[in-house]
């Protein structure tokens, strides 16, 4: 050990220790830790299996105390001159990395880092590295994802508008008696839908498919107020289903003066046989109130269904259909369960007669 570092006196060890309990610096930390192992009796080779560093950086870090002292420590890499990470370029970056290559004059779709290197340079006329760009895209928390598909909606942006205040004027001013909820249908594939996981390395998980697929379909009814779901099951997604949906409503709701229904433009919700059920044996008791098409971001069930896919059918197990709408029941039944335990969620107020 001699020969890696000189002899010290104890004060100089007590004064990097206390140095080391102070540090919140990682890379600093590593080069104390690394001292004091050496300083403790360990060899080179011992102190990087210790640390989980290689044996060359702890003659490096040795070397640099030999000669500078405790000032061989810091970071020389500080004064290599103005940072090009800074403010500056993290918020054009920031801007850059939020928009498409085809904005800045590119004809590729998609970014990559050697794009983003080469944009910044016009943007800002400051070069880095490849690998600098990771860490820079880390500062700004950019990450890799896959896109969300959207249809464009074809009304105007002033009709939307009217319409998405309309119905949460609605919402927010529902006279007492009423009840509103938020409906939408889901399909539940019994080939299972495919998802991200956490594999080791190496490992690719498999998800047994059963060849046929079969379908089930819910439609349900999120209460704006209480959150609780209502739901019923079919078997092909039609205006039955929806129609069934209805009863369910106003069986669980049966004080309610009028139940309000936020949905989307899908045609069972328009059918003839829907508006005559609406104009008959329901009597008004029931009102839809249409969202602009293809405008799913407004409707808040359809987080419900996302919920579902995450627990219950993305990547399952499960053999056969009966086994896995088990599985769908048990999960939003508790769901409603641990709503009333949280808050002790109980049929709105408004809903009383």
């Amino acid at each position: 050990m001699c020969l890696i570092l000189p002899k010290v006196r104890l004060n100089v060890k007590e004064r990097l220790l206390r140095r080391l309990r102070r540090c919140r610096d990682g890379g600093l930390r590593i080069r104390l830790l690394i001292l004091i192992n050496l300083l403790n009796g360990r060899s080179a080779y011992e102190t990087a299996e210790v640390l989980g560093v290689h044996n060359t950086t702890v003659y490096r870090v040795a070397k640099r105390f030999r000669c500078y002292q405790e000032a061989g420590l810091l970071d020389a890499r500080e004064d290599n001159g103005d940072q090009k990470l800074n403010e500056s370029y993290l918020g054009v970056l920031y801007k850059v990395v939020r928009g498409s290559p085809q904005d800045y004059g590119w004809r590729r779709p998609t970014w990559t880092r050697e794009l983003l290197v080469e944009t910044m340079v016009r943007q800002t006329g400051v070069r880095i590295a490849v690998t600098t760009m990771s860490k820079a895209l880390a500062l700004v928390q950019a990450r890799r994802g896959r896109p969300r598909p959207r249809v464009r909606c074809p009304w105007s942006k002033a009709a939307q508008t009217r319409r998405l205040n309309q119905i949460r004027t609605l919402l927010q001013t529902l006279p007492r008696g009423h009840v509103a909820v938020y409906e939408d249908e889901v399909d539940v594939h019994l080939n299972p839908k495919i998802g991200l996981d956490w594999m080791g390395l190496g490992q690719q998980k498999e998800v047994m498919t059963p060849g046929k697929n079969q379908k089930r379909y819910l439609a349900g009814g999120l209460d704006v107020w209480t959150r609780r779901l209502v739901w019923v099951e079919g078997e092909r997604k039609t205006s039955a289903l929806f129609l069934d949906l209805l009863d369910k409503l106003l069986e669980t709701y049966p004080h309610a003066k009028v139940i309000h229904v936020v949905l989307d433009n899908y045609r069972i919700h328009k059918s003839e046989i829907v508006q005559a059920a609406l104009a008959g044996y329901l009597h008004g008791r029931i009102e839809l109130h249409f969202l602009p098409p293809y405008s799913p971001d407004h409707n808040r069930i359809e987080r419900i269904w996302q919920d579902l896919h995450a627990n219950v059918t993305r990547n399952h197990k499960c053999p056969n259909m009966v086994s896995l709408m088990c599985e769908v029941r048990y999960y939003l039944r508790k769901r409603n369960r641990k709503l009333l335990q949280s808050d002790g969620s109980k049929p709105h107020k408004r809903a009383a007669a």
